[in-house]
């Protein structure tokens, strides 16, 4: 009887730990994202139509308190709990609190490398995606309802796509791809078979990824330029709408990518192959398709840069290319990360040659 009496008294006290361990992580890496410099004047800003419109802070507060409700839910109900990464994380910063020489000379089990990396990655990650999905979704309704309220015989659908119906179209897709990955980094479970296996161990790994997002990417910027339109702007109509609609479907494609991961998808994590969808032609569809959607977006400053001089154009297009160097290195890094973890990658691409170009490379 006391037997029985202690091991529910150990699940029920492991239950609670992976409850607080959770919530106070989710609340630190919102704190942060909150106080940082660079997140407080876009934070501040009101995003949708007036009678619902809502700050960027107190949206992201609104999640990341359900989002502790329900891991909290979860942990109380888990049938056979188990350590969770949070807790680990919170006993490894302990020990490197206490003793950092000590701790540093020991190192990390495998098990607390990827707590510890695990929970790095979803802290940096989530409140960026989820600011994403508040602007994304806001300006998808805000333009729809624009859509909705105009007569097209009257100002004509070239004037329509160019006010709204390509943003409308634009920002659906982002919504799209932002709620697929959040869901990823939010989520991990058995049932799904998204458990992280491994994360990225290398700084070359991270840098790589890292120097795509905020704020990292503003010294990106400043570093390779920037040249990309979101909605590049052609003198010919014809023109104009072939490239943009082109553009859109690029963007289409690589959102599919994201779909085709389904629960797994996350950056710089071992879930699991996916070989479905666009992933069954090249390696790499989500960069790809970006980058051409970048080289589209970039052609009307490439062409006026060119005009002025030929060394400016040159710059131009050195700009775009390199930051389509950037995602070949992330592609290459992630190749050698999962490569380095079991033969599951290395067996996928034998079934998928390619890593860009179909038939080429």
């Amino acid at each position: 009887m006391d037997d029985t009496a202690d091991r529910v008294s150990a699940t029920t006290r492991l239950r609670i730990d992976n409850i607080v361990a959770t919530a106070a992580l989710i609340a630190l890496s919102t704190a942060l994202f909150l106080v940082a410099p660079y997140n407080r004047q876009s934070l501040a800003l009101l995003y949708g139509p007036p009678e619902i419109a809502i700050t960027g802070d107190r949206f992201l507060v609104a999640v990341a308190a359900i989002y502790a409700v329900l891991c909290a839910l979860y942990f109380a109900r888990e049938r056979t709990p188990g350590v969770s990464k949070s807790v680990r994380f919170w006993y490894v910063l302990a020990r490197f609190a206490r003793s950092p020489v000590a701790a540093w000379r020991a190192g990390l089990t495998r098990e607390d490398r990827l707590a510890v990396l695990s929970t790095l990655l979803k802290a940096f990650f989530i409140p960026i995606m989820v600011r994403g999905l508040l602007t994304a979704s806001m300006a998808a309704l805000t333009t729809g309802r624009d859509i909705l309220g105009t007569d097209v015989v009257e100002i004509g659908l070239l004037a329509l796509f160019d006010r709204w119906g390509y943003w409308f179209v634009f920002q659906t897709i982002v919504f799209v791809d932002l709620i697929v990955f959040i869901f990823g980094y939010m989520v991990e479970t058995k049932r799904l078979g998204n458990e992280i296996r491994s994360v990225d161990p290398t700084l070359l790994g991270w840098a790589a990824a890292l120097v795509c997002y905020p704020p990292f990417n503003h010294v990106t910027g400043q570093l390779l330029g920037s040249t990309v339109s979101e909605f590049p702007k052609f003198e010919d109509p014809t023109t104009h709408l072939a490239l943009n609609v082109t553009l859109l479907v690029l963007m289409g494609l690589y959102a599919s990518a994201s779909v085709a991961l389904g629960w797994k998808a996350s950056n710089l994590t071992h879930r699991g192959i996916v070989c479905r969808g666009p992933y069954r032609v090249i390696r790499h569809p989500a960069y790809v398709c970006k980058n051409l959607a970048w080289w589209i977006g970039s052609l009307p400053i490439i062409m006026v840069s060119f005009e002025h001089a030929f060394v400016d154009g040159l710059k131009a297009v050195g700009s775009i290319a390199a930051w389509s160097s950037v995602y070949a290195l992330r592609a290459l890094t992630e190749e050698d990360h999962l490569r380095s973890v079991d033969g599951e990658y290395e067996e996928y691409s034998r079934k998928v040659r390619y890593r860009f170009i179909p038939g080429v490379y």
